[in-house]
C-alpha cells in the first residue's frame, strides 16, 4: 500500500481562527491531506469541523494534552 506524505501543520500555541486558516491553506497546497497539531479543544473541534465540511475523513489522536488531526481524502 502506498503511504502518502502528509503536509504537517504545527498550530500549537495558536488560537482560532488561525489553526483553521493554516489547515485551509494546507489542504489547498496538498489536497490529498494534512496532519495538524493543536493544543486546545476549541482548535481541535474547529479544525475537525472544517475538515469534515471540506469532505475529508478526520482522525483525531490525543497525546499528552495535545491533539493530532489527520485529514485525508
Amino acid at each position: 500500500m502506498l503511504k502518502l506524505k502528509l503536509l504537517e501543520i504545527d498550530a500549537r500555541g495558536r488560537s482560532c481562527p488561525e489553526p483553521v486558516l493554516l489547515t485551509k491553506k494546507g489542504v489547498e497546497s496538498n489536497p490529498s491531506g494534512v496532519k495538524v497539531m493543536v493544543d486546545n479543544i476549541t482548535a481541535r473541534e474547529n479544525v475537525k469541523r472544517f475538515g469534515k465540511n471540506a469532505g475529508y475523513k478526520v482522525e483525531v489522536e490525543e497525546k499528552d494534552g495535545e491533539y493530532i488531526l489527520i485529514l485525508s481524502k
